[in-house]
């Protein structure tokens, strides 16, 4: 298990606080748990997914503060979320297991690392070995993926910005492009380039990164998939998403301010093609109409009326 030292300093912001002591960092929690659901979940990959789909752990809070975050209810704390149990959570997470779902997600783990560790160890010793998933931004240290290599079985990774003054503008953050791109590293050393699949297509062990193009920045996007290509010789698993939309305070950049354009992102296609990359995704550009999460919901990607 991995715990909370005197300081906090599990992700790349370094708050240095005493979180089991009640201090709070950047991210506004101490040392509890605090989740904002736990559910099945079809709309990963499809070697993530399945048929069955995954039992995804949804962290409230984050260590990034994305002005475009479709996840704002639970980022930016806007819905009150209490402190749960690790027993609850253990609960939760083993009836959905007991339907049939074969994997583990933790959503935005990078700022409650010890929690997710608990809660892992908690699970194998109930018996349960789930395929351990790792749904990260990527703001992480490689201190931290070094500690987690006997925890995650699969890395699901964002990178988002190859642009530090980017992150900085649109998520808040320094240095992003630098960490990122040496986390991603260390993902790849334990991992390899290559995703491992049982006979249903399930990821076993591997990397898979995520990058979501953003209207407006077409060089950014260009350049990630450079360092990528460099990273990996083209041989990542790559997730080319399009479901952007304007969410939470985009309409205060008015290049974020619509929806990504078909010829803008046929160029990122287009080039993701020429740099040789054969493995992975390209999400239809009508996705961002599916994925609207709304998280005062039971289960926040099923549509109520």
């Amino acid at each position: 298990m991995i715990k909370f030292n005197a300081g906090c300093n599990f992700c790349p912001h370094h708050c240095n606080t005493d979180r089991a002591n009640g201090e709070k960092g950047i991210c506004n929690l101490d040392d509890k748990i605090y989740i904002s659901s736990i559910c099945s979940h079809m709309g990963e990959e499809p070697p993530i997914s399945g048929d069955s789909g995954i039992c995804n752990v949804f962290f409230s809070h984050c260590n990034l503060q994305c002005v475009y975050c479709q996840n704002h209810q639970i980022s930016n704390n806007e819905i009150e979320i209490e402190s749960v149990s690790l027993e609850k959570v253990i609960e939760q997470i083993t009836k959905i297991l007991d339907t049939g779902v074969r994997s583990l997600g933790f959503v935005s783990p990078s700022h409650q690392i010890p929690q997710m560790t608990r809660i892992i160890d908690a699970i194998r010793a109930k018996g349960y070995n789930p395929i351990i998933v790792y749904n990260t931004n990527s703001y992480d240290t490689v201190e931290t993926i070094a500690l987690l290599e006997s925890y995650v079985d699969v890395y699901l990774a964002d990178f988002k910005y190859a642009d530090n003054s980017l992150g900085e503008e649109l998520s808040g953050i320094k240095k992003y492009a630098d960490f990122a791109t040496l986390a991603i590293r260390e993902m790849i050393t334990q991992k390899g380039t290559s995703l491992l699949l049982d006979d249903q297509g399930i990821a076993l062990k591997g990397v898979i990164i995520r990058h979501l193009v953003l209207p407006g920045h077409p060089e950014n996007s260009i350049e990630v998939l450079n360092r990528l290509a460099d990273m990996s010789d083209s041989k990542i698993t790559l997730s080319l998403m399009s479901q952007y939309y304007p969410a939470y305070k985009a309409m205060e950049f008015p290049a974020l301010n619509r929806s990504l354009q078909q010829k803008e992102y046929q160029r990122i296609v287009d080039y993701l093609d020429c740099l040789g990359f054969k493995n992975g995704w390209i999400q239809e550009l009508e996705s961002q109409d599916t994925y609207q999460p709304d998280f005062n919901n039971e289960h926040p990607f099923e549509k109520t009326n």
